[in-house]
């Protein structure tokens, strides 16, 4: 049934990516001044580069935020140095970096999920938390999604109390045709328990039946009800070769068409109350685009 849905929706659902700063302090709310008042382009970042290469890369973008993927028990790992030079040479730029984790085993085990946080956020690195868990490529998904959701959105509260930074949790735009077990809309019910969502509104059009501005829009809705920001966002690595992928990502065409388009999602997505901006997947398919 789920991988009907799915298809019906135009998602491709893929593998687990690799595993593994909105302003410090929690998210307050909506913010009402539009464009103006703060909207910044975001990129999740799975690989290492070198940092000033990142950073360059982000400020001549304009990202404001880094999704930097990190692993679990980072202070005892080789990547903390790495992050460490990366936020050294955002700070000064005014680029935030949120650590970014996720798993779908997060549902069965949110005690792995609260010891990553705890762990990442103890470096002092990092001024958000962005969470990646898809509970949707969970195994258990088409046979047990009252269980697995159950688990997600314990998982997510669980995170959310354990820090004070804000959480901001990815989301599929169709998630709202899920529902918790009240039958309260899932978009809804994460937006209760996170800070801010970004919204996989992963298409190439701007405007018109299911582009990036509508598949996003209700999800849009949902967090400007919430008083809560959303993310849309696009995606530039090869997905494959059949329509139902091209259709979703940027790539093989040039780096302009994307920048024009991310330009004519702000124009428009930003009479939204909730709308923080857009994010890029992720660093290495921008950086490839040419």
């Amino acid at each position: 049934m789920v991988a009907v849905l799915l298809v019906a929706l135009g998602v491709v659902v893929t593998g687990t990516r690799e595993p593994a700063e909105a302003s410090a302090g929690r998210a307050s709310g909506v913010s009402t001044g539009g464009a103006a008042a703060g909207l910044g382009r975001a990129m999740w970042v799975w690989n290492q580069p070198a940092p000033k290469t990142l950073v360059s890369f982000a400020k001549s973008r304009g990202v404001s935020d880094l999704f930097v993927s990190v692993p679990p028990a980072l202070p005892s790992t080789s990547r903390l140095s790495w992050v460490g030079a990366v936020r050294d040479l955002a700070a000064p730029a005014g680029i935030r970096l949120q650590a970014l984790g996720g798993d779908p085993g997060w549902v069965d085990d949110p005690a792995a999920a609260v010891a990553w946080e705890e762990a990442a956020v103890s470096t002092g690195l990092f001024s958000g938390v962005h969470v990646d868990v898809e509970p949707w490529q969970h195994p258990r998904w088409g046979s047990d999604q009252a269980a697995v959701v159950r688990g997600y959105l314990d998982t997510l509260q669980r995170l959310e109390d354990a820090t004070t930074l804000p959480v901001d949790a990815d989301v599929s735009f169709w998630l709202w045709t899920v529902h918790d077990d009240t039958g309260r809309p899932l978009d809804a019910a994460v937006l209760d328990r996170v800070d801010a969502v970004t919204v996989m509104s992963y298409r190439t059009t701007v405007t018109g039946t299911d582009s990036i501005t509508d598949i996003g829009s209700h999800t849009l809705d949902t967090a400007s009800a919430a008083g809560k920001l959303a993310h849309l966002s696009v995606e530039t690595n090869d997905l494959g070769s059949d329509a139902t992928a091209r259709k979703q990502t940027f790539y093989g065409q040039r780096e302009s068409a994307l920048n024009a388009a991310l330009s004519q999602v702000d124009t428009i997505a930003s009479a939204s109350p909730s709308y923080a901006g857009v994010a890029v997947h992720d660093y290495a398919g921008y950086d490839a685009l040419r």
